[in-house]
């Protein structure tokens, strides 16, 4: 049996403080403090997983460079998705700025907190114009309701490479998948749009999902952009609000079971590593 090294294309580490990730309620209480890459470390030799993207939680500059010096200490960081102000005027500076550190993959914003409209402004456009000469992806945060407009957002940079964060986010609680589905296979259609199969557990029920409730949203997703197109992302620390690493591990691993080991190699390593350039 060949070992296949994987990459953990999402999650993340912070000092928790009550202000700024207020975001946590009291539901996710038990990520109420802090993670970091010795908290990580084990877990991922434990799983197999021989690297992670470090993703941005905080819309700051100072979150991004606290991402960085982790990155500069510790080599199970292959790269980060920092945060930058996308609709500065100096947009085009800072970015010459963060083009020097090499673990500096690309940017995210957190547009699921966002109107649908705020990623079609002209001066976040610009912004996203701005990173294809830097060589930087893009994180694609949102839920079902900005489908849409992630839809124009993408049509407008054929060049840049996209990855959907958490397979946007669907309602799988309430078992809601049409109108997501066809979003998805929408987003497809565009080669640069990869997809991260990330972040479900804590879209279902955080006490009673079954790996049965992700298999008619993991059909949607690989029918959408097959193999070449997705990866791997454990969303560690945030997943712990509803399933351990291994659980999260699991689900994907029973549901690539019959795949070649080709196909499993393009999505737990080649394909985040390919889209990030690691």
């Amino acid at each position: 049996m060949v070992n296949i090294e994987y990459i953990d294309s999402h999650q993340h580490f912070w000092h928790y403080e009550p202000e700024k990730h207020s975001w946590i309620d009291d539901e996710m209480a038990v990520i109420r403090k802090d993670f970091l890459p010795q908290d990580l470390a084990p877990i991922l030799k434990k799983n197999s997983v021989v690297g992670t993207i470090a993703v941005q939680a905080d819309q700051t500059e100072k979150e991004t460079d606290f991402l960085l010096g982790l990155a500069e200490e510790h080599d199970l960081i292959k790269g980060i998705v920092g945060w930058v102000d996308l609709r500065a005027e100096n947009i085009a500076e800072r970015l010459e700025h963060y083009a020097q550190f090499k673990n500096i993959k690309g940017f995210r914003h957190v547009l699921q907190g966002e109107e649908p409209a705020f990623m079609l402004q002209p001066d976040f456009l610009r912004g996203i114009s701005a990173l294809k000469e830097y060589n930087f992806t893009y994180d694609i945060l949102i839920l079902p309701r900005h489908l849409e407009a992630a839809l124009q957002l993408v049509k407008q940079f054929p060049n840049q490479p996209f990855v959907i964060d958490h397979i946007a986010k669907p309602y799988i609680k309430a078992g809601l998948i049409d109108e997501w589905a066809k979003g998805m296979i929408a987003l497809s259609e565009h080669e640069n749009v990869f997809c991260k199969l990330s972040g479900m557990v804590t879209e279902a029920d955080y006490k009673k999902w079954q790996s049965s409730n992700f298999i008619p949203y993991l059909d949607v997703v690989l029918v959408a952009f097959g193999t070449k197109r997705l990866m791997f992302g454990s969303d560690w620390p945030v997943c712990e609000v509803a399933a351990s690493y291994g659980q999260m591990i699991g689900i994907v691993e029973d549901y690539f079971a019959s795949f070649s080991l080709d196909e499993k190699n393009q999505f737990f390593n080649q394909n985040a590593s390919r889209f990030y350039n690691l």
